[in-house]
């Protein structure tokens, strides 16, 4: 029975979801101080978390059974993401279910602060009639400049522009083809700053966005820019920010987020041009429902089919995809297997080429797969699908992949050289028919073996007798050989015999082969 824990104000719809799976087993257990979490998350696989939950790389230590994080939501501030990936864990977000939710967010406080509806409201209430003193602005034919051309971002500038706005977006990270496709004004980050009225942010809170919007920044804005942030606290230098407002450089700001939340009684708040929201961008029904959905099904997926959606740390595979990827996965496995019970001394490179039709495949699971087939005979931690690659960079191990469509005589290929300090191995493997994998080279060798059970790779002076003697001493052995498959030297005067048996081979009958004069060299290897 799989048991997934809920630590966190789930929505109800997501929380049936998990509950109405036939072998998962669910507790909602929310508020729980970090202690009482790390005393009983040893005996769940999946963690339904929002934002109140900590997932902390102490907490992780004691997961010892933890597959998957699964966060309602967007922002994962409060997951250790490079310790949960060290660890082999999976952790997800739920990134479309409240992008829409956001986006509107960002346009209401635009809107809200552009005719001082919270200070209208609040004189009201005080007994006032403030008319003259709340005069706002159209934001007709204004320029707003849209930090981040994300899902988030782009619903923003689609918005903005149906309210008949000049949009100018900056984000060095989509081509300005894409956003000028859109419809839209790519600029430099500088020109933004420049030329808009309103600056709304919508990027990730990451080492190089945080305190981006600071005192530099706001020099570089026009006189009486109005700022929105909706994305996350500390984007923007909140004191850097105070000294703006106080200049009159910037006339209004609307915010969602907050370097802390709750803010407190934070100085912005002694300006009456200052709006703000406890972090209510993705607070609406529709959204709380699609997050708790979205994540519920994930860890399912996760959990009973290893499909993987939304992961952070991990390609993302769908149960399709992974029905194609699944033979080339295994093979890749199998290859890196046969790599690491191979080599001489330490990994130094691995070189991974794919060549042949592929069908457009996302190929990162398979480059994993092969990592994780080649790590777990070396590695005494535990090796997984979303640790592989991070174990390999700690190793020091180079990876590189190249691709072609041409692969000659197969349809595709997998071709990976390990570059070790005493040795350099070159293994090629394909997939005949639809799911049998195949080995059909082993450097200068060219053969057929599937890559599985026991097998010892023999190499043997390619002489009459050779392999008859091979064959009689492991019949004397009472060695049964399943499979023998043999493979020439390209221009040499040896063989390599691929045998598969029904049994290991034991150190005696190792012995005996190695002794035979004809056999040069035998290594065991198990698949």
């Amino acid at each position: 029975m799989l048991k997934v824990l809920v630590s966190d104000n789930l929505g109800e719809v997501g929380v049936q979801i998990l509950k109405s799976e036939e072998g998962i087993e669910v507790d909602v257990k929310t508020g729980l101080k970090p202690d009482e979490l790390k005393a009983i998350i040893g005996d769940y696989d999946g963690l339904a978390i929002r934002s109140a939950t900590k997932v902390t790389e102490d907490i992780l230590q004691a997961a010892k059974k933890l597959k998957v994080v699964g966060r309602a939501g967007i922002g994962l501030d409060n997951v250790d993401i490079p310790a949960a990936t060290k660890r082999g864990i999976v952790v997800m977000n739920t990134p479309g279910g409240n992008v829409v939710t956001t986006a509107e967010h960002s346009i209401a406080l635009l809107m809200a602060l552009t005719r001082k509806i919270p200070q209208g409201t609040a004189t009201l209430r005080a007994g006032k009639w403030e008319k003259k003193k709340l005069e706002g602005r159209e934001i007709f034919n204004k320029t707003l400049g849209v930090i981040g051309y994300g899902n988030i971002g782009s619903i923003v500038a689609d918005r903005a522009r149906g309210l008949k706005m000049r949009v100018i977006i900056y984000d060095p990270h989509v081509l300005p083809e894409r956003i000028e496709k859109d419809g839209f004004e790519c600029v430099s980050l500088d020109e933004l700053y420049k030329q808009s009225d309103y600056i709304s942010i919508h990027v990730p809170k990451l080492k190089n966005t945080l305190g981006m919007i600071n005192k530099d920044a706001f020099s570089k804005m026009k006189d009486g820019v109005m700022l929105i942030n909706c994305a996350r606290g500390g984007l923007v230098n909140e004191a850097d920010l105070y000294e703006a407002l106080k200049s009159k450089k910037v006339s209004g700001a609307a915010l969602d987020v907050f370097a802390e939340e709750p803010p407190g009684q934070s100085p912005l708040f002694e300006f009456d041009t200052v709006i703000g929201t406890p972090h209510l961008g993705a607070s609406t029904y529709e959204a709380q429902t699609n997050v708790a959905v979205d994540v519920a099904k994930q860890i399912v997926a996760f959990l009973k089919h290893n499909t993987i959606i939304n992961a952070v740390n991990v390609p993302s595979v769908t149960g399709e995809a992974l029905t194609k990827l699944q033979p080339f996965i295994f093979l890749a496995d199998r290859i890196g297997s046969l790599q690491a019970q191979l080599k001489q001394g330490a990994i130094k490179e691995v070189h991974i080429e794919y060549a042949g039709d592929f069908m457009g495949l996302d190929l990162n699971p398979i480059t994993t797969a092969l990592l994780q087939g080649m790590l777990k005979p070396i590695v005494s931690d535990s090796v997984n699908s979303v640790n592989a690659p991070i174990i390999a960079k700690e190793m020091g191990i180079k990876v590189s992949e190249i691709t072609s469509s041409d692969s000659q005589v197969f349809n595709h290929l997998i071709t990976v050289k390990v570059i070790a300090q005493e040795s350099t191995n070159m293994i090629c493997g394909t997939i005949f028919g639809k799911n049998d994998p195949r080995i059909v080279r082993i450097n200068h060798f060219r053969l057929e073996v599937i890559p599985k059970g026991h097998l010892a790779l023999i190499q043997n002076m390619d002489k009459p007798g050779a392999i008859g003697s091979i064959g009689s001493l492991l019949g004397q052995h009472h060695i049964n050989i399943a499979r023998m498959t043999v493979g020439q030297e390209e221009e040499g005067e040896r063989n390599i015999i691929f045998l598969t048996t029904d049994t290991s081979i034991p150190n005696d009958t190792y012995e005996a082969l190695i002794a035979l004069p004809l056999v040069k060299s035998v290594i065991r290897l198990e698949l």
